[in-house]
């Protein structure tokens, strides 16, 4: 495994890549690899003939400094598991190749972060744009992937990438979860004890979002009620948003009535366990909706 710390030397090395005819897939991450990272280079390696890694601790997508000076990092066990799983190139990405002093040159998607993270948090979805597009010129890879639990921001990445013409495969995978249900994510290293076991009320409020709408249930605003109700009783978070979205377009559905046609349902919310920030989100399909219903059938004549 190369480990390289200028952009420029990545760019030869992904160029003799693709002179030779090998695909090239690239998982970019602020660092602080856990399985969920992990996983996302495994599927690369299984799909690509080379596979790059990127950690670069991204500044311009931090809306708070203390955020950014708390961001778990460890260098040397990142790198450790880069290799295990099998990454043939690391980029630990130096500030002054991407923003340098009297950086100007941004880029950003306008409609998809109008919601959920692109509220809170202003310019964050601009600094993920930016850096996602300069490091896409510099690996030019064939396919990227991303996790599943920042699905607005694999969103926002493949509309940008599909609109600047980049010829890239995005991949959405799967979000890989503990044992109890938590979204496996950098800042959960920050959470304390207590926080730690009051953080299991997001994968129990989604799964309770899950059963009210493939049960039936069509009122955007009963669904989004269940979703705080469940908070309300947990009293070491707070509850920062709490949406349910058209899964493609990260819209309001017209007059808050679920539809699980075409593109189905986004369950999306956020959360702060004291000043840790977790983001997690299901999505609900008519196939989900209608495997309820075979399940409930089948219950019904097994009862008879």
């Amino acid at each position: 495994m190369k480990i390289l710390r200028r952009a420029d030397e990545v760019a030869e090395w992904s160029e003799a890549y693709r002179t030779a005819a090998l695909s090239v897939g690239f998982v970019p991450t602020l660092g602080g690899l856990h399985e969920g990272h992990l996983s996302l280079v495994r599927q690369a390696r299984l799909e690509c003939d080379r596979v790059v890694v990127s950690i670069y601790l991204n500044p311009a997508q931090f809306d708070s400094a203390s955020d950014l000076d708390h961001y778990p990092a460890n260098l040397e066990a990142d790198l450790d598991a880069c290799r295990e799983v099998g990454a043939d190139i690391v980029l630990v990405g130096e500030r002054t190749d991407f923003l340098p002093e009297g950086f100007e040159s941004w880029v950003f998607v306008e409609d998809l972060v109008r919601k959920l993270c692109g509220t809170g948090r202003p310019g964050h979805f601009k600094g993920v744009c930016t850096v996602v597009t300069q490091l896409f010129h510099v690996v030019r890879p064939h396919r990227a992937y991303f996790g599943s639990k920042d699905f607005q921001q694999a969103k926002v990445v493949s509309k940008m990438a599909e609109e600047l013409l980049f010829d890239i495969e995005i991949r959405l995978l799967p979000t890989v979860r503990s044992a109890d249900g938590l979204a496996m994510s950098s800042r959960n290293e920050r959470l304390t004890e207590v926080q730690r076991a009051a953080s299991t009320v997001i994968w129990e409020s989604l799964q309770a979002a899950r059963e009210l709408i493939t049960g039936g249930e069509t009122s955007v605003d009963v669904v989004r009620e269940s979703l705080a109700g469940i908070f309300d009783k947990t009293g070491s978070c707070e509850l920062e948003y709490a949406e349910v979205l058209a899964a493609e377009t990260l819209r309001d559905f017209p007059d808050g009535v679920l539809n699980l046609d075409g593109e189905g349902v986004l369950v999306a919310l956020a959360a702060r366990f004291g000043d840790v920030r977790l983001i997690d989100n299901i999505q609900v399909t008519a196939t989900d909706a209608s495997g309820r219903m075979e399940e409930a059938e089948l219950e019904i004549d097994g009862g008879n």
